[in-house]
């Protein structure tokens, strides 16, 4: 018989037992679907581009074309979408309108993703 001093510790490796007790959510439904919203906006290659420049500081819309050879008015519509979802914001100066990330959230959060992406794929112990 196993005595209390022969058993190691559980580890995270360990599977889930069906007897622990359910987790609960963390946030709420609305809050996940904002969530999905913000992957979706950031999700196209392109609009990443734009807020992968705009870490770098405000940007007006000419030298966003400028830096990557697309006209005006694509720019502005992919900004718009960014925008509704509350990722960039923008100024106006006279002519000239600035867009920027919203906030430290944004910055961070596109920080880590472009980290994340930069590393060499890794394969999981289970071959996935």
């Amino acid at each position: 018989m196993m005595q209390e001093s022969d058993r190691s510790p559980p580890s995270e490796t360990t599977p889930h037992s069906h007897a622990d007790p359910p987790r609960r959510a963390s946030v709420g439904a609305a809050a996940l679907a904002r969530a999905a919203g913000l992957f979706r906006a950031a999700g196209d290659p392109s609009r990443l581009r734009l807020l992968e420049l705009l870490l770098q500081g405000e940007l007006c819309v000419s030298e966003i074309s400028e830096l990557t050879s697309d006209d005006l008015s694509t720019i502005s519509q992919r900004l718009r979408v960014l925008r509704t979802e509350h990722l960039v914001i923008r100024r106006r100066e006279g002519k000239h309108v600035f867009y920027a990330l919203a906030d430290g959230h944004v910055a961070d959060l596109l920080r880590a993703v472009l980290a994340h992406a930069s590393e060499p794929a890794t394969t999981h112990p289970d071959g996935d």
